[in-house]
């Protein structure tokens, strides 16, 4: 779909010559002498490079249709991770390297946003928080509660967090998806 500079937004995704950029700043300039020009911000949304790139006004160039999916993680296979789309089961194989940090928070049977343009998939977009189940950590000894203390507890993904001393093995935590923080034990 072709488009002009005109037509630009924030969070717009352009298919550019030298690949796929999202927009991320805009700003038109109509200098006193000369041709208006369009002065942006583009992110590589494979790399996460960050750019700045001038246009002619009234440039036209395509715009990218990237695909926000709602999928089921179904399992590891190796270095690929098996989804299925709860529409049509259809599978899809993401590899561990295109997933992002992904892995470290996805429980099999949950449901994560798989990114994709064409065929290609971009990454794993997840919740905020999640809830997991801890696999391994020290015993919180009686009498040792300082206030803020901390200890490391391995989830049931592998991951390693930050808890407070009374966290114990066989519990459910939120964590933070962005950091990977704990926030507080899951509810339910």
């Amino acid at each position: 779909m072709a488009i002009s500079t005109a037509d630009f937004r924030n969070g717009m995704t352009l298919d550019l010559d030298d690949g796929l950029f999202q927009l991320t700043e805009f700003q038109h300039v109509k200098p006193g002498k000369g041709g208006a020009f369009v002065r942006t911000t583009l992110r590589n949304v494979r790399t996460g490079a960050t750019v700045e790139r001038t246009f002619r006004a009234g440039e036209r160039m395509e715009r990218a249709v990237i695909d926000h999916r709602e999928m089921q993680y179904l399992y590891a296979d190796g270095d690929d991770l098996v989804f299925m789309d709860t529409t049509d089961y259809e599978q899809l194989t993401v590899s561990r390297a295109g997933a992002g940090t992904a892995p470290n928070f996805l429980v099999e049977g949950e449901m994560a946003t798989v990114v994709r343009y064409g065929d290609e998939v971009l990454g794993v977009e997840l919740p905020a928080s999640v809830a997991l189940e801890v696999a391994d950590t020290d015993p919180g000894l009686q009498g040792d509660r300082v206030s803020g203390a901390r200890k490391a507890a391995t989830m049931s993904t592998g991951l390693v967090v930050q808890v407070p001393l009374f966290i114990e093995i066989g519990e459910r935590l939120k964590v933070d998806t962005r950091s990977g923080d704990y926030i507080e034990r899951a509810r339910g």
